[in-house]
């Protein structure tokens, strides 16, 4: 397949494909459970807010601790952990809301238990993806898995909405419970033989140690600023959409709805583009921060209804070339034996300012107007991410990414017979 030289790699491959299917039983099962948490509490906007912030609260506290665990021990066993643990709450669920049994804070338990998980989940499967095909290939590899995630995010919830009307939510956990066997299976058919192993490092002081790393290396805390300030002023399309739709044009929930769905396919164009991309640099990522900054605030000037969708769709397209183009560029520069903690910060800094940006944003649609959240927004993001790139400017070093390992059956040739 011309430009998806990476589909060719076997490890990818089948763990791309299988993982594709779990995607989408994951995104279903969010919906599912924001459905069982409204009907629980009478439709409470508040039950709801305790439900997301039990789920992505762990995150933000134990990201850190998640990169240590994905740099101290063998990534597949990792994953095959989180991923059992991910599929018991599914099934959890399942059997309390088919039994009809569930209580309010059966959900929040469940949500807390699920943040945990992908606490250490995500910068697991984030460095494993060089362990899979690589140096050469993991900016498209990181492109195309982001293409399965936002794939999935527009398919599962409308087989989750599907499922509900015409069955009950315990049949969409029972699905998500069972499409977590899907990559755990392909965890086990996995050739180890043709993977690039990380060193794992057994040291003490891992968590200390890697944010020392992060401060003293320049190429590193270039990408893990410009992550900061983008998402803590920029990354904020779901309560900007909201307002401008609202607050701007004076429209309702499907217009709102047509205008998510925009800036998703946008999204999920920029993260095929990415998959395309064999090369990834320190000056792209520069630029294309730079480009999606800028696109935000143009988005905020967009007159009417038509021309702020179009504005959507290319902000979810730069929006997604910066986010991929940041990923495997973090991940080429990165001490291999550090990739799992500097993952984890790379996540923590892109998602966890978030809490601090949107209220911001939000100040500033009330008091400037409801374009103000996306020019303001994109304003001090740009600002950020200039005075980033020119404070650490010499640490662009587009020829010195860190030494990467071999696969494991060529340093297994290499090694001396006993």
């Amino acid at each position: 397949m011309p430009g998806f030289e990476v589909l060719r790699v076997r490890n990818y491959r089948l763990w791309w494909s299988h993982l594709s299917v779990a995607n989408i039983g994951n995104w279903a099962q969010r919906v599912a459970q924001d459905w069982v948490a409204l009907e629980l509490t009478g439709q409470s906007g508040t039950a709801l807010g305790i439900v997301t912030a039990a789920q992505f609260l762990p995150f933000l506290l134990l990201a850190p601790v998640g990169g240590v665990i994905a740099d101290r021990f063998d990534a597949r066993k990792v994953l095959f952990v989180t991923q059992a643990i991910i599929g018991g709450c599914a099934a959890l669920m399942a059997v309390l809301t088919g039994t009809g049994v569930v209580a309010f804070w059966h959900v929040v338990v469940i949500a807390f238990l699920l943040g945990c998980a992908n606490a250490v989940f995500q910068p697991t499967i984030q460095s494993f993806v060089t362990d899979l095909v690589g140096p050469d290939l993991v900016s498209s590899a990181v492109g195309l898995s982001a293409a399965s995630f936002n794939g999935a995010r527009v398919i599962g919830p409308a087989i989750a909405g599907v499922m509900i009307a015409s069955w009950t939510t315990w049949s969409v956990f029972t699905v998500t419970a069972l499409s977590v066997l899907v990559p755990m299976w392909a965890l086990v058919r996995l050739d180890p033989s043709q993977l690039y192993p990380s060193p794992k490092d057994r040291g003490r002081g891992l968590l200390k140690e890697g944010i020392r790393y992060a401060v003293r290396d320049r190429k590193v805390l270039r990408i893990l600023g410009i992550a900061f300030f983008v998402g803590t002023f920029a990354l904020n399309s779901q309560l900007t959409t909201a307002l401008m739709a609202t607050k701007e044009f004076g429209l309702g929930a499907g217009e709102l709805g047509v205008l998510s769905s925009v800036l998703a396919f946008g999204s999920l164009v920029g993260a095929v583009f990415s998959a395309k991309r064999k090369v990834t640099t320190d000056k792209l990522v520069g630029y294309a921060a730079v480009v999606f900054c800028t696109v935000e605030i143009i988005c905020g000037l967009m007159p009417g209804y038509v021309t702020f969708a179009v504005s959507l769709a290319v902000l979810g397209f730069t929006q997604l070339i910066f986010m991929t183009a940041a990923n495997s560029r973090l991940q080429l520069v990165s001490d291999p034996a550090k990739r799992g903690r500097m993952m984890a910060l790379y996540t923590l800094l892109l998602m966890g300012g978030t809490p601090l940006g949107a209220p911001l944003m939000g100040w500033f649609a009330e008091e400037f107007g409801a374009p103000w959240s996306l020019i303001g927004g994109g304003a001090l993001a740009l600002a950020g991410t200039v005075a980033v790139l020119v404070a650490l400017r010499g640490a662009v070093r587009e020829d010195e990414p860190a030494p990467q390992p071999e696969p494991a059956n060529i340093k297994a040739a290499a090694e001396p017979a006993a």
